[in-house]
C-alpha cells in the first residue's frame, strides 16, 4: 500500500490569528511540502487544481514541474486534472514534460470535478458535463500510446496525423480516474484504469461497494484482477496523541469549510463522527492512523492513500511536524502490515 499527501494549495486565513498568507507565499509552501515528503521516503505527492482566488494551485503542471526539479524520488501526480475543461493535446504535453523533468515520476488523476466553477471560465456548457469528459479521456488515451494521431469529436478540433510531442521519459503517462458515481467508475473499470476515489464523506463501509462495483467491471470487461489499483483520497492530520490531534486539527477543519463553502463550519459533533473509527477522515495519532488505513485497505482494498495535509490555514510548522509523523510512525508500518493481511 503507497502512501502519500496532496494539497489544493488553499489560502485561508489562520482563524488563530487572521493571517493569510500571500499566493507567493503559499506556493513557497506547496513546493517545502513536496520537497519534505521526498526527503522523508513517502510514495505519492498530489496537486489538485481549483480556479478561485481562494486556491493557489491551478496550472497543475507548472507547478508539479517545478516540484519535480527539487525532488528525486517521490511520484507526482495531479488530484485531479480536470479533463472537461482541459485541451487533451496540452494537457498531454504538459505532463509529458513533468515526466521529462522528474525522469519518469509523473502520473495524472483525470476528474470531473466537484465544483463547477471552471466550465464557465473555460466556456463549456454544464449540459455536456459527462458527454466531454468521455470524448477527451478517449483522446487522451490515444494521445498516450501513439505518437501521430488521427481523430475526430464533437468538442474538439479534429486531428490529422498529428505529431504528438514531447513523448514521456515512461513508455507512457500512468492515468487514473478520479471518481464516485457508478457510471463513472464503471468507466474506469471498462478502460483498465486504476481508480481514486475522494473519501469525503460516508463510511469506510460504504466506499467498499463502490470497489465491489469496480472490481465487477473490471473483470467481466477481461482484465486480469492482479492489476486492480484503488486510491483513496481523504483529509488527513496526524498528532502526538488523540487528543493533539483533535484538538489542534479542529480549528482549522471548521475554519476550512466555513471560508469555502461561506455556509458556516462543522459542529464539534460531526467532527467527531466524521473522525470515528469508520470515518474517512483520517485523524489521530500514529496508531490511530495505522488501524485506519489497515481498514481501508481490508475493507474498500485500497493499494494506495493520499492525504489532504494542510487546510485551513495550518501554519507550515505544524504541517511539517505531521508530515514527520507520517513518514516516520506510520509509513514504515503500513508496508508490512498490508503484506502480512494479503
Amino acid at each position: 500500500m503507497e502512501l502519500g499527501i496532496y494539497t489544493f494549495g488553499d489560502i485561508v486565513p489562520d482563524p488563530a490569528s487572521g493571517h493569510a498568507v500571500s499566493p507567493t507565499e503559499r506556493m513557497a509552501e506547496v513546493i517545502a511540502i513536496a520537497r519534505l515528503a521526498d526527503e522523508l521516503g513517502l510514495d505519492v505527492f498530489g496537486l489538485g487544481e481549483h480556479h478561485t482566488l481562494n486556491f493557489v494551485a491551478s496550472a497543475t503542471a507548472t507547478v508539479l514541474a517545478a516540484i519535480a526539479a527539487v525532488t528525486t524520488d517521490i511520484r507526482l501526480t495531479s488530484a485531479s486534472t480536470l479533463l472537461g475543461t482541459a485541451d487533451p493535446v496540452r494537457t498531454f504535453q504538459e505532463f509529458a514534460t513533468v515526466d521529462l523533468v522528474s525522469r519518469g515520476r509523473a502520473e495524472i488523476v483525470f476528474g470531473r470535478g466537484a465544483f463547477p466553477e471552471h466550465f464557465p471560465l473555460f466556456g463549456y456548457d454544464l449540459n455536456d458535463y459527462d458527454a466531454v469528459f468521455a470524448e477527451k479521456l478517449e483522446l487522451f488515451e490515444r494521445l498516450n500510446s501513439e505518437t501521430h494521431v488521427t481523430w475526430s469529436g464533437n468538442f474538439r478540433p479534429a486531428l490529422s496525423n498529428a505529431e504528438i510531442a514531447p513523448r514521456p521519459c515512461q513508455p507512457t503517462l500512468p492515468v487514473w480516474i478520479g471518481a464516485l458515481s457508478p457510471n463513472s467508475i464503471a468507466r474506469a473499470a471498462a478502460y483498465g484504469l486504476p481508480l481514486a476515489m475522494p473519501l469525503l464523506g460516508d463510511t469506510i463501509a460504504g466506499y467498499a461497494g463502490r470497489a465491489a462495483l469496480y472490481r465487477d467491471v473490471w473483470e467481466r470487461a477481461g482484465h486480469d484482477p492482479a492489476d486492480i489499483r484503488i486510491a483513496g483520497f481523504s483529509h488527513f492530520h496526524v498528532a502526538a496523541t488523540a487528543s493533539a490531534a483533535r484538538d489542534d486539527f479542529y480549528p482549522y477543519y471548521t475554519n476550512y469549510f466555513s471560508f469555502l463553502s461561506k455556509r458556516g463550519g462543522i459542529p464539534r459533533a460531526t467532527f467527531a463522527q466524521m473522525s470515528a473509527p469508520d470515518g474517512v477522515l483520517v485523524l489521530g495519532s500514529p496508531q490511530e492512523i495505522i488501524d485506519r488505513l489497515m481498514l481501508m485497505h481490508e475493507t474498500i482494498g485500497l493499494t494506495r492513500y493520499v492525504g489532504q495535509i494542510d487546510v485551513g490555514g495550518q501554519p507550515f510548522s505544524a504541517v511539517a511536524k505531521a508530515i514527520e509523523l507520517y513518514a516516520t510512525e506510520v509509513a514504515p508500518v503500513i508496508p508490512r502490515e498490508t503484506q502480512q493481511s494479503g
